[in-house]
This record gives C-alpha cells, sequence and structure tokens, in this order.
C-alpha cells in the first residue's frame, strides 16, 4: 500500500509539473527583433518604429556609403508596403569631406515600449550620432530625427618626435616620412 501511495504522488508530481510548463510555454509572446548586416557599401538595421502607439511597426535603416546617406522606412502593416524613405544626409550631419575616407558602424537598441534608437558612428572621425524615426508632419511619411551628436574621441593631428632627426630621402624619391626608418640605412639590432 505504501509504494501505490507514493506511486501515486509522482504520478500527480509529473502532471503539475507538466501541465505548469505547458502553461509557461503556451504563452504568446511578442517578437521583438533587431537585425544588422551589411554588404560591400551598404549597412542595414532594423528596429521597432512607433507611428501609432497601438500597432507595432517595424522600421528599416539603411546607409549607403557611395551617396553618403542615412535612409529610413517603415512597413506598413494593413498594406504590406514601405511608406516612403527618409533621408539624413551624412557628408554634412559629420562635417565629412567629399571622398574622405569613412568607416561607419551602426546598430539599434531598445528606447522605450514600441521605439528603437539608431546609434550611428563614424569611426575616422570619432562622432556618435543617435536617430529615431517617426511619423512626419500631420502624419504624414516618415522623418528621421537626430536626437544628440556628439564625440568619443578626439582626432589626434601626427605629432613630430622630439629628438629624433628627420630622414634623409633617396636619391630620386620624395620626402620620408618623419618617424619612419630611413629605407637608405641597414637594419641594425641595438
Amino acid at each position: 500500500m505504501r509504494g501505490m501511495g507514493s506511486l501515486g504522488l509522482v504520478a500527480v508530481g509529473l502532471a503539475v509539473g507538466m501541465a505548469a510548463t505547458m502553461f509557461y510555454f503556451g504563452q504568446p509572446r511578442p517578437a521583438a527583433a533587431a537585425s544588422n548586416d551589411r554588404f560591400q557599401d551598404y549597412i542595414m538595421a532594423t528596429g521597432a518604429v512607433s507611428v501609432n502607439p497601438r500597432v507595432q511597426t517595424d522600421g528599416v535603416w539603411l546607409l549607403d556609403y557611395k551617396a553618403g546617406k542615412l535612409l529610413g522606412t517603415v512597413i506598413d502593416r494593413t498594406q504590406g508596403k514601405i511608406v516612403g524613405w527618409a533621408e539624413v544626409d551624412l557628408t554634412t550631419e559629420f562635417g565629412l569631406k567629399a571622398q574622405q575616407d569613412v568607416h561607419f558602424m551602426m546598430t539599434t537598441g531598445y528606447v522605450t515600449q514600441g521605439q528603437s534608437a539608431l546609434y550611428l558612428s563614424e569611426t575616422s572621425t570619432g562622432q556618435f550620432g543617435v536617430y529615431t524615426m517617426g511619423p512626419g508632419a500631420n502624419g504624414n511619411g516618415i522623418v528621421i530625427r537626430r536626437h544628440d551628436m556628439t564625440k568619443f574621441r578626439q582626432q589626434v593631428a601626427a605629432q613630430p618626435q622630439v629628438g629624433v632627426p628627420p630622414a634623409a630621402p633617396l636619391p630620386g624619391a620624395g620626402a620620408a616620412i618623419p618617424g619612419l626608418p630611413d629605407p637608405s640605412t641597414p637594419n641594425k639590432m641595438p
């Protein structure tokens, strides 16, 4: 008899555990995903955009190196269509010169329920900006808003080394680069 009671308790425990597991994993959970990818001269990232507080909307950010533009759009879930493109001229925004060698990094992050921010950094100049997308004036279209722009480091100009005489150029060559060993002298171990 005693064995039957123990077996009954084990069976009840298993049944309660399975029911609790099914209840926990059976609850619907909102999908929240952010992603980024890059290919050659383009970077793409996604994140939530609050166009209508009652309807979750996915936003798409696209950085176009060739055009020097940051583009953004949202997907209209009711129609399954893209709602036009908003754009920011990054050469003006970051004070970049034409054909300047730049290196952008970007990702999205959670700001508040249904709204992500885009974190955009240009590593050559050490600049960092924070952007969001939202509805345009009177609810028409989409706009990109910059919330902050700062520097995460200062650009350092090349300083001549103190106490190092300038190297003499090779015959027929341009001037030597300060701080680099003179190629006309053999390498010697100290």
